[in-house]
């Protein structure tokens, strides 16, 4: 039950987090009189001086607000990590949810979106935010519910290499296009092999934690 009420209140705080952030989206395309099938090429007010400066620091805000949710609900260091990326993969789904019920937006799975822009822009299909969603929501899921019962997350060089490297193989997959961004052109071709070898990569270091954990003797 203690795992259910903090699993609850997580995912109600994310898909609340996602409507506010859908919402001011939504807000912003109409006060600059822009829609989401404008967002290639990069241009326009929304991309250049101080505005630009407030949306990664949005961005951040964003990055902390979720990660803040993580550190109070878990009590180890992996614990909090699995909370935050549940609260991460609850966030960034519904936040499309939110934007499709709002204006339609995306049209399809394969639509491209602007999905970050910390350090430069990172682009890709909708699916493959979502992919990468789905499997923290649901790994963190897993790893938070074998802590509340007593179990010992506990992750070595090799699942800590593997889980930094699959993430660094999925990073380059949405940053490969990024000097063509910047420089105005539109999103090409995704590097999906990149990507699913990232992802294979990442859920391995972490179907190996949830492998080799062991009782906690110091449980409660």
């Amino acid at each position: 039950m203690v795992f259910r009420g903090r699993a609850l209140t997580v995912i109600v705080f994310a898909v609340a987090m996602a409507y506010m952030e859908a919402a001011v989206v939504v807000y912003l395309q109409r006060a600059l009189d822009i829609t989401p099938d404008q967002l290639f090429p990069l241009r326009g007010p929304e991309m250049v001086g101080d505005l630009a400066g407030i949306e990664v620091g949005r961005e951040f805000a964003t990055m902390v607000m979720l990660a803040g949710i993580g550190w109070l609900t878990g009590r180890s260091w992996l614990e909090r990590l699995a909370w935050a990326a549940v609260a991460f993969g609850v966030w960034d789904v519904f936040y499309y949810v939110w934007l499709w019920v709002f204006v339609g937006w995306p049209h399809s799975p394969g639509t491209w979106d602007v999905l970050f822009l910390i350090p430069v822009p990172w682009v890709g299909p909708v699916w493959a935010p979502v992919v990468v969603s789905a499997a923290l929501v649901g790994f963190g899921l897993e790893a938070a519910r074998r802590a509340e019962r007593g179990v010992a997350l506990r992750a070595g060089w090799r699942e800590v290499g593997l889980g930094l490297a699959g993430g660094l193989l999925v990073v380059l997959s949405f940053t490969a296009d990024a000097p063509r961004i910047m420089a105005g052109g539109v999103p090409g071709w995704f590097p999906w092999p990149l990507f699913v070898a990232g992802i294979a990569s990442a859920a391995c270091g972490a179907v190996l934690v949830l492998r080799r954990a062991m009782p906690d003797t110091h449980a409660a």
